[in-house]
């Protein structure tokens, strides 16, 4: 059984998701904890309900800026439980997770092949203090390891953390509707991690094949500023034509990108938060002598190292993105010894001559292949940012068209 452990600034949206899918016919309210009845007179989830549930907390919240906890149970699509089972694993791993006295709604969800559960609490106290919240993706991995034993669960396989976040996975361009399997991909990273800069959220998108590019300047005395989404291969090249963010949400766009990577900033900033990442990466410097090693470790424990190496393979960049703590962080934010500079010391003897990885988990970040060609418009904003891509588009094929010349004169 897998457990994904979920936090954000606003509670509200947690609810709101699970709702959703109860009122399509894709989820069903288990039962819920120190709670109000959930469902109107009609019948229906009530997401006021749930929330004067919470509100209290909330309002005795004293600094906590990420209140949320939401975790998806997922166990193996081989087992078969009943709601009673269901419903006796969820209430162990709240209460041995420290939730126990907490207010928390469980939902059954069968959206996907295999049912699972989502459960939304608050991570703070009835006094409004922050739950204790060290190691506490090992402590869930640790509990969910016991519930198997327990109940003759089939055993969680090893990078399958990733695999098994509901509707989170790669875009497959081949498959079509690429604006649909972007756009949820987007959203969901939001809501799933925490990313302090444009960086580290391009990198963290480029790990599911989503391509992501700030778009900002003044043309005609006027300062615009947008985002550019599009899809990736495997191998990390742009593929198809690439869209603006306003085809999706504002949610996603530049200016709502600002205000995400401000609240993460926040968060990571929480006594702790960094910790458990900087004993992981660390572990792995310690134990491994070469960079490929090195990567492989920290990806069974849940995390992927991407490094960005120069035409000479010297690193001039690393990001962590942890997948069991929904965390991405490049190695200047956790410390100076998980710099660049402090890998490139340690695997300076490695391999130095070859072509720089392509290896998934030492992407080098390429740039989209395809020009972007925005349909009809009607905002200012969309007329301007069409006419930045238009002159750029124009800039590169007049460098095309420059060296295919200087080819053509060398023969």
């Amino acid at each position: 059984m897998v457990a994904n452990i979920r936090t954000g600034a606003t509670v509200g949206g947690a609810v709101r998701y699970n709702e959703e899918k109860v009122n399509r016919g894709q989820a069903e309210v288990l039962f819920w904890n120190r709670m109000l009845y959930p469902f109107d007179t009609a019948g229906r989830m009530s997401h006021e309900r749930c929330m004067a549930s919470f509100e209290p907390f909330l309002q005795a919240n004293r600094r906590t800026t990420n209140t949320v906890f939401h975790v998806s149970l997922n166990p193996s699509p081989e087992d078969r439980l009943t709601d009673e089972q269901l419903g006796e694993i969820a209430r162990e791993y709240m209460e041995r997770m420290g939730y126990g006295e907490q207010p928390y709604i469980v939902f059954k969800h069968r959206d996907i092949a295999r049912e699972h559960l989502h459960i939304v609490s608050l991570r703070i106290d009835r006094e409004g203090r922050k739950l204790p919240h060290d190691f506490e993706a090992r402590r869930s991995v640790e509990i969910t390891r016991d519930l198997e034993q327990k109940y003759g669960l089939h055993p969680s396989v090893k990078g399958q953390e990733l695999q098994d976040r509901e509707e989170l996975r790669k875009v497959d361009y081949p498959k079509g509707d690429v604006k649909q399997q972007v756009s949820s991909t987007v959203r969901l990273c939001l809501r799933h991690y925490r990313c302090a800069s444009f960086g580290e959220w391009r990198t963290l998108l480029e790990a599911f094949n989503v391509s992501a590019e700030e778009r900002t300047g003044t043309i005609d005395g006027r300062d615009y500023a947008g985002m550019i989404y599009g899809a990736l291969t495997d191998d990390g090249y742009g593929i198809g034509t690439p869209f603006k963010s306003s085809r999706i949400g504002k949610d996603v766009g530049y200016e709502a990108l600002q205000r995400y990577y401000e609240r993460s900033k926040t968060a990571l900033k929480e006594p702790g938060a960094l910790n458990e990442l900087r004993e992981k990466i660390a572990d792995g410097m310690a134990r491994c002598s070469t960079r490929t090693e090195f990567c492989e470790r920290l990806h069974d424990k849940g995390v992927d190292a991407v490094f960005r190496l120069n035409a000479a393979g010297r690193i001039y960049g690393v990001t962590f993105i942890d997948h069991e703590q929904g965390i991405v962080a490049n190695g200047s934010l956790l410390g100076r010894n998980f710099s660049a500079n402090a890998f490139e010391h340690q695997f300076h003897s490695e391999e130095k001559g070859r072509e720089v990885s392509r290896d998934s988990s030492e992407q080098v970040r390429p740039s989209s292949k395809e020009s972007f060609r925005p349909g009809p418009s009607i905002h200012p904003l969309d007329a301007i940012l069409e006419l930045a891509d238009v002159q750029a588009n124009e800039e590169q094929q007049q460098r095309h068209k420059g060296r295919k010349k200087k080819r053509a004169l060398r023969r």
